[in-house]
């Protein structure tokens, strides 16, 4: 089965730099959407920022756009997300996520069009 093995997270102050990792492992498609949500208490789940897996093809949020930033290590199988500047605001459970097709503009912040979830990983800002 496929997995997705998360890391990183963790507390910081605003301002501060964060970097999560989330790897695929098991029998996943060549090409998909892969990235990060996030849920915090009380709100609803968005994305965050997602990749197609082996291009440069990626989509940010707004509310995020110019402190994160989406990579990937394609033969790792692997995806990062670069947090900088965070806010309290960001504080938040973060969700890797997997589709088993590419990211479209349209739909990609739609958490349905995703497969696989990792466990989430825990990323605290403190003012």
């Amino acid at each position: 089965q496929v997995q997705l093995e998360e890391s990183g997270g963790g507390s910081v102050q605003s301002g501060g730099t964060l970097r999560l990792s989330c790897k695929a492992s098991g029998p996943i498609e060549k090409t998909a959407c892969m990235g990060y949500f996030r849920q915090a208490p009380g709100k609803e789940r968005e994305g965050v920022a997602v990749v197609t897996t082996g291009s440069w093809l990626n989509y940010v949020a707004d509310s995020v756009k110019g402190r994160f930033t989406i990579s990937q290590d394609d033969a790792k199988k692997t995806v990062y997300l670069q947090m900088d500047r965070l806010k309290p605001e960001d504080s938040a459970l973060y969700y890797c996520v997997r589709s088993t097709s590419s990211c479209y503009p349209s739909s990609w912040i739609e958490s349905r069009r995703y497969v696989h979830w990792g466990q989430g990983t825990q990323v605290t800002v403190s003012s």
